[in-house]
């Protein structure tokens, strides 16, 4: 269906009528502008029949024009059928540690070694392309906590932004509080029983403005779910000059701070030691039922002000064309340009 932006530049119509009845006529001899072909004119626009329909169509011509143009100023657009938007429940904010320790070499994928960022970006990236319906954030945390993507149905974005990320670009160190305060931050105007966080990290809170367990009380009081994954191998080979020793390069990682961040808000702590037990993780925070939400709608809008405009342009170049003063302006133009250019025969005109 067709709808008016500007309904009230209807009342724009009936002016050319109190221009007409209020203003009083123009005459040669008090216009400001003289015109040589007044005369001409004036003789060319009462030439009989043909000066009648002459003066019919012009009028025809402006009315089309005035109503035209009218109806391009009151913004004319299409409005189609109500498109229903894939709205199943939550606000998911992923928060990813994307610190120095992340470059560790401890995983394995596709039968190569491979570090621990490289894995959560093939995990989570699939598990954020299954979120369909979903709106999904992307906060990334080292010494500093960064929001990369707010809260959107985008979800090509949000995991373009992901494996773009290079390590290390927030910071060596990690700042797990101020993560989850900006996931606060961003998920405290979102409806209150559809707010989910969560927090992936392989160490523990070593710099920031505000504690872990600070910030998730924090967010247990606004009704925010944390989920915490702790990430990293408990065991690696290092090959030294002698012999082999094998140590834990996850020693740091702080699972009683993180399992208390989840118990605290109502979510569960996982462990994940390699990519299968990842992709596990995401695999049981996919399951979680989502929480039903209204159903979002909107209507797509085209405007088609262009339209009259364009014609209403058209028809005043048409209107230009056969308007006698603008038809005997080009007649004498014309007549003028042949006597300077062939003089003799204006003579021999003249004399005949």
């Amino acid at each position: 269906m067709i709808e008016l932006q500007l309904p009230w530049a209807l009342a724009l119509l009936p002016l050319p009528l109190l221009a007409i009845f209020l203003l009083p006529r123009a005459r040669q001899e008090e216009a400001a502008l003289r015109v040589p072909f007044f005369a001409t004119a004036a003789d060319y626009e009462s030439g009989g029949s043909n000066g009648t329909r002459r003066q019919l169509l012009r009028r025809i011509l402006m009315v089309l024009t005035w109503l035209l143009l009218v109806f391009a100023a009151s913004q004319p657009r299409f409005v189609g059928d109500p498109i229903e938007l894939p709205v199943t429940g939550r606000d998911l904010m992923l928060a990813v540690d994307i610190s120095g320790s992340m470059g560790t070499v401890d995983m394995e994928m596709g039968g190569q070694e491979a570090t621990r960022l490289a894995v959560v970006k093939q995990v989570v990236g699939d598990f954020v392309e299954k979120r369909k319906g979903d709106r999904l954030g992307l906060i990334l945390f080292g010494s500093q906590a960064y929001l990369q993507a707010p809260l959107t149905f985008d979800r090509f974005t949000v995991q373009s932004l992901l494996q773009e990320t290079p390590l290390g670009i927030a910071g060596g160190k990690t700042a797990i509080g101020d993560a989850i305060g900006l996931s606060v931050k961003r998920l405290m105007k979102r409806p209150a029983d559809s707010r989910v966080l969560v927090l992936l990290t392989d160490g523990v809170n070593n710099v920031g403005e505000v504690s872990p367990l600070q910030a998730a009380k924090l967010a247990a009081q606004e009704g925010i779910t944390i989920h915490s994954i702790g990430f990293g191998a408990d065991e690696l080979l290092v090959q030294g000059l002698l012999f082999n020793r094998r140590i834990n390069p996850s020693a740091e990682l702080d699972e009683k701070t993180l399992t208390e961040i989840a118990q605290v808000t109502g979510g569960i702590y996982q462990r994940a030691r390699n990519l299968t037990e990842l992709a596990s993780v995401y695999e049981v925070l996919d399951e979680l039922e989502p929480i039903e939400q209204e159903q979002e709608t909107y209507r797509p809008e085209k405007s088609l002000f262009h339209w009259p405009l364009g014609i209403a342009f058209i028809l005043s170049i048409i209107l230009g064309m056969i308007h006698p003063l603008v038809t005997s302006g080009v007649m004498a133009i014309f007549w003028r340009l042949r006597e300077q250019l062939n003089p003799s025969s204006s003579y021999a005109e003249e004399t005949s």
